[in-house]
């Protein structure tokens, strides 16, 4: 008795968590091709939005304050002003880009509703 399969099927001498191949060119590879490059960009794009985040929050209010302290807005030193406010208003206006931007990533990908 030969344990030979199709290619793609398991047999049943391979045990119940046997898994069949998945050939990248059938509708499932592609699906998952496809479902792997949207949640890179995704991933991408919360990456640089968390690096933005957090060059304004820690940098801007912790450590160049001093420096940043020598320029006033609204009457404030800047460094005093990211550090209380500045950070949260970047957060707000992140949080709107990232909708945005995710808006246009499912477009893409056709993951859109």
């Amino acid at each position: 008795m030969s344990h030979d399969t199709p290619q793609g099927h398991a047999s049943e001498h391979d045990g119940p968590d046997a898994l069949p191949d998945i050939d990248e060119t059938t509708a499932d590879g592609e699906t998952n091709l496809r479902e792997d490059a949207y949640w890179h960009e995704n991933l991408r794009l919360l990456g640089v939005l968390m690096a933005i985040w957090f060059a304004c929050s820690f940098g801007a209010g912790i450590l160049f304050r001093e420096w940043l302290d020598q320029f006033m807005l609204g009457g404030y030193p800047l460094g005093f002003w990211f550090a209380q406010q500045g950070s949260i208003y970047i957060f707000i206006a992140l949080i709107f880009f990232y909708v945005v931007r995710m808006k246009q990533i499912e477009h893409k990908y056709d993951l859109d509703d």
